[in-house]
């Protein structure tokens, strides 16, 4: 068995299907069938049931699947170690972060770090995915929960406060009722944030003409005049064509929280790129 056919087999156990898994690892699919049949045939047992709805874990494959995970988080944490005893302000950085905080928060501090630094090459990776730290999936994820991986260093990095906006040509509702307002809301897989539960109680005769689950999609359906959304404050103001709205009592704000691996801790790019965070956003 080899270390690449036992990541194949790992992409494809959590993907479910070849194509996911092959673009996970930049790879086509006729090579990651071949290789995943190299590894069945090394084995001698066949590790997942073909469905027409992908890839499932037989009994042997789930049985593999533990041991493989394990050899991961050792070959992880080598590449840990050795990148965080890297001192040098260059190489790569992946950072994991929402929509709407990458674009607007974090985009101009990391352009001003690249300048200062041009041999760092940052990807920011903009998802409500959580990509996993301890596996490398990113370098530092910025998140509204705390983190609770034991070997994740965080802290709180600021608050950030929300606002309820119309565009400025459009009749103002009135809190408690909301009859005749279109909203602009999440979508169904996250109705119950705190900004979207309070904006259905405060306008309970409202009527959800819009969902998103982007918060830029939401801000520029507002802009648009397709109804009222709660946004992010750094977001709502910063779009002149938006009236922010007083109800009587102001939505839910959220925490955003900054993490990485402990192995990492010394990894000098990320240290600097992590200091000039806290400098431009940290309350």
């Amino acid at each position: 068995m080899e270390w690449s056919d036992l990541r194949v087999f790992l992409a494809i156990a959590r993907e479910g299907t070849l194509g996911g898994a092959a673009q996970k690892l930049g790879k086509s699919q006729p090579t990651m069938g071949r290789r995943l049949r190299a590894l069945e045939h090394a084995v001698g047992q066949t590790l997942f049931q073909r469905t027409g709805d992908g890839f499932v874990l037989t009994d042997e494959g789930r049985a593999v699947l533990a041991h493989v995970e394990h050899i991961e988080d050792e070959a992880m944490a080598v590449q840990r170690q050795l990148d965080g005893q890297h001192r040098e302000l260059d190489g790569p950085l992946r950072i994991s972060s929402s929509d709407w905080f990458g674009a607007h928060l974090l985009a101009p501090v990391f352009a001003d770090f690249v300048k200062q630094h041009p041999n760092v090459v940052i990807e920011l990776l903009t998802s409500q995915v959580h990509f996993s730290l301890p596996r490398r999936e990113a370098d530092m994820a910025f998140r509204i929960q705390p983190f609770v991986e034991a070997e994740v260093i965080s802290r709180r990095l600021m608050h950030i406060p929300y606002g309820v906006y119309l565009r400025a040509d459009l009749d103002l509702p009135i809190a408690g009722d909301g009859a005749g307002t279109p909203l602009i809301t999440m979508d169904a897989n996250f109705s119950g944030m705190p900004d979207a539960v309070w904006l259905k109680a405060i306008l309970p005769k409202a009527h959800i003409a819009l969902r998103s689950n982007n918060r830029d999609v939401q801000a520029r359906m507002c802009a648009s005049g397709a109804g009222l959304a709660v946004l992010p404050r750094p977001l709502g103001d910063a779009l002149p064509s938006l009236m922010r709205v007083e109800l009587g009592e102001h939505p839910p704000g959220r925490d955003t929280f900054v993490g990485y691996h402990r192995d990492m801790k010394r990894l000098a790019r990320l240290r600097s790129l992590l200091d000039l965070v806290i400098e431009r956003l940290s309350d």
